[in-house]
């Protein structure tokens, strides 16, 4: 199933249709009641100026499909490790959903106008960036926003931050020597590797949603 087709079922379910209040002018703060699905207590989420964020549709297929209690209670029965089993597909489609926005057929970011990545709890992010087409994609992250999704190991508590493009340039700009010297010469490499680290995100970033034991809480900007 495409990411498109999914976000559509996402967005007829009836607790997408649920009402929503208006953004306010600078685009500073929804809130939101029980679109959210979550808590009867009003849910203040810090947005960016201009975006609106699909944190129903977002919480429920997180529910079912990256903290799903029946598949980690299996992992368990089973003695496999719950860490590492959610792939980076399903935190993509997740900021898609969270987003609106749709995956980018050709290669550059990972949706039309967003950035995804996820990593542990306090970790680094990693940007890998691939002999054809890793400058284009360089200069795609320059302007695209930039979704982080940091989580637990058991995946029960997530913080989901997104950066402007624009207040990370600079440091994606200082790559770009080391990327270029990277595809030259006999021993080139297929990929260059670089990464943020959680300190920055949480700096530049707008906190945008948090769960905590699978449930949304009130996040304040």
């Amino acid at each position: 199933m495409s990411i498109s087709l999914v976000i559509s079922w996402y967005s007829s379910r009836d607790d997408a249709d649920a009402p929503r209040s208006p953004e306010r002018p600078n685009g500073v703060v929804v809130d939101n009641l029980k679109a959210y699905g979550a808590s009867q207590k009003p849910l203040k989420t810090a947005i960016l100026p201009g975006m609106k964020y699909r944190i129903g549709e977002a919480h429920a297929y997180y529910k079912k499909f990256i903290y799903n209690e029946e598949k980690q209670r299996l992992f368990k029965k089973h003695n496999l490790p719950i860490p590492g089993s959610v792939p980076s597909c399903d935190w993509e489609l997740f900021g898609a959903i969270l987003t609106g926005d749709d995956h980018k057929e050709r290669y550059g970011s990972d949706l039309q106008n967003h950035e995804i990545k996820s990593s542990i709890y306090g970790a680094s992010f990693e940007y890998q960036y691939h002999l054809n087409g890793g400058k284009k994609k360089l200069l795609d992250d320059m302007k695209v926003d930039h979704v982080f999704f940091s989580y637990s190991p058991d995946y029960r508590n997530v913080e989901v931050r997104v950066v402007k493009g624009a207040v990370l340039k600079s440091k994606f700009k200082s790559w770009m020597p080391g990327l270029e010297a990277n595809y030259k010469g006999p021993n080139r490499k297929q990929r260059y590797r670089r990464s943020i680290p959680f300190g920055t995100v949480k700096k530049e970033g707008v906190l945008i949603m948090k769960l905590e034991q699978g449930e949304l809480v009130q996040v304040e900007k």
